[in-house]
């Protein structure tokens, strides 16, 4: 029988080989990604069954991937292995989809459970973290509806967030650089932002982007 075929991703390679060597026993680990644009082509190319993958990854981070990635493919699994102990992060995360989130400073035994849990079809949130999470999904039930942004512009405010100028933005993303304007004029609309510093900590707040 074949093994489960698992994707890491992650910009540190050091700790993307030790989540491998752990994995290695029991799942087949197909490849490996250095930022979120590089684990959408090789999820796309090797089709994993399971992604392990950080948040906090170069012009694409790992919620804003795993949105797109589940919206491609429902049955994908995702786990968030992250150290954003911040439960922003995580609600913003189960809201993308994904399918477990849990500390990088956890036990190894802790991802392994995490695996097992997501690959019988539930989810997995780290004990640390759980309560305050769903005290603060129960929150927000409650609350008003909070802005709605769309994927291009998630992606143009993690990208503003690193700094990046409105020519390299749209060399990234394969547009013209008026169209990234038109974007980040439409960020400025709907956040109530005035400059990109502003943008920059409206989506560090809202866990947007992991700084």
């Amino acid at each position: 029988m074949s093994l489960p075929r698992v994707l890491i991703a992650d910009d540190h390679a050091m700790f993307a080989d030790g989540v491998r060597r752990l994995l290695e026993k029991d799942y087949e680990v197909v490849g490996f990604a250095e930022d979120g644009r590089q684990l959408m082509e090789e999820t796309k190319r090797l089709r994993p069954e399971v992604v392990v993958a950080d948040i906090s990854m170069p012009s694409l981070n790992g919620i804003e991937a795993a949105r797109q990635l589940r919206a491609a493919d429902k049955r994908l699994k995702i786990i968030l292995l992250t150290m954003h102990e911040d439960v922003t992060f995580a609600s913003r995360a189960f809201e993308a989809g994904v399918s477990g989130y849990l500390l990088k400073h956890c036990a190894a035994d802790e991802l392994l459970t995490a695996m097992r849990e997501v690959l019988n079809g539930r989810t997995y949130v780290t004990p640390r973290i759980a309560g305050d999470l769903l005290q603060v999904m129960q929150r927000r039930d409650g609350e008003a509806k909070e802005v709605q942004l769309t994927p291009r512009e998630r992606e143009i405010l993690q990208l503003l967030a690193e700094g990046k100028t409105m020519k390299e933005i749209a060399a990234v993303l394969d547009v013209s650089t008026r169209t990234v304007e038109f974007h980040k004029y439409n960020l400025m609309e709907k956040t109530g932002m005035h400059t990109t510093a502003e943008l920059t900590l409206y989506a560090a707040r809202h866990g947007l982007v992991g700084l």
